[in-house]
């Protein structure tokens, strides 16, 4: 069953997309110092961190954390 109404503020967003997103607004540097992983300090791309991320569970909550802060900031510039 679809639920197009789903509780889990990461559906329908893919992993490549939120991490271009985060590296647009952030750059590799700031990911890096957010993240302390090799993928987004040496020779970093998307295709390598993707990679990365998929297999590294702790690694991608904390970038998918990011993400959700960095959105919630967006909609509330308060915060």
């Amino acid at each position: 069953m679809n639920h197009p109404h789903s509780n889990n503020p990461l559906q329908g967003v893919t992993l490549a997309a939120l991490l271009t997103e985060l590296v647009d607004h952030y750059g590799w540097d700031g990911m890096a110092r957010m993240v302390d992983v090799r993928c987004f300090k040496s020779d970093p791309s998307i295709k390598s961190s993707l990679t990365f991320l998929r297999k590294t569970p702790w690694a991608r909550t904390r970038v998918e954390e990011i993400y959700l802060d960095f959105k919630r900031r967006s909609i509330d510039p308060a915060r």
